[in-house]
């Protein structure tokens, strides 16, 4: 497997405080968080991690591409039952295992799929690219894989199958932490392979002092972290700049 199952570092990290610029609206049915001009022909696809499109960090994020000049659009895919945001202390609680199983590829997909299709209809995009972090890089290598998105970006993914990554023939931007069970150094060796084999265009970064999660929920008091949060956003932007046409 390129990546292994969620596990309780999913769950870790900081809440991200700070004005959002976007807005919550009914998109044909789903909720979702959108952020940009409308105008726009560039589209970003942003699939959220298990906290959902609710979470300030993912509303943050989604602002900072609209800054770049794309829209942004964050869909609601677990129905109103992301994972609510939870204190460290009370991990225990949340049920990750049992809250997995309800919300598997089979339910989750579809709304992936309806949403996509609906940009493509709304919008007409020239291009459309998508970012999706930890559970969402997964959906992000499988839209890659059937070629109906042009343009990936992952950060620390979690569920990839190798062979969702065999069918990857279009630009794929990773960034990776350094200590990650759910993405270490074997699964990234893996996935380098796969990508070189298959001749696709792919860029890959690997960030020290930082674990799972880093590029959504770090802790931005502290200096190391903070500067690959970023680091992986920017680098994110340049591979979108140049690969989105």
């Amino acid at each position: 497997m390129s990546s292994n199952p969620p596990g309780l570092c999913c769950l870790t990290g900081v809440k991200h405080e700070g004005p959002v610029t976007g807005e919550i609206i009914d998109y044909h049915g789903i909720e979702a968080y959108v952020s940009g001009d409308k105008t726009s022909k560039k589209v970003i696809f942003f699939v959220t991690d298990i906290f959902g499109h609710v979470l300030s960090n993912a509303q943050l994020l989604a602002d900072d591409f609209a800054a770049q000049g794309y829209y942004v659009i964050v869909p609601d895919l677990f129905g109103g039952d992301a994972i609510p945001w939870t204190p460290f202390e009370k991990l225990g609680d949340v049920g990750l295992p049992e809250w997995l199983g309800k919300h598997s590829v089979e339910v989750v997909e579809p709304i992936v799929e309806k949403v996509l299709g609906h940009i493509k209809e709304d919008f007409k995009p020239t291009s459309i690219g998508a970012v999706g972090y930890c559970l969402g890089a997964k959906y992000v290598v499988r839209l890659l894989g059937e070629k109906k998105i042009d343009v990936g970006a992952i950060a620390h993914p979690s569920f990839v199958t190798d062979e969702e990554v065999e069918k990857i023939t279009s630009p794929l931007i990773i960034s990776a932490a350094q200590t990650d069970p759910i993405f270490p150094l074997e699964n990234r060796v893996k996935t380098e392979e796969i990508l070189t084999k298959n001749g696709v265009v792919y860029e890959i970064t690997v960030y020290s002092g930082v674990v799972h999660g880093f590029a959504c929920r770090v802790d931005p008091t502290i200096a190391i972290a903070k500067y690959a949060k970023e680091r992986a956003f920017f680098s994110q932007v340049a591979f979108f700049a140049q690969h989105l046409k």
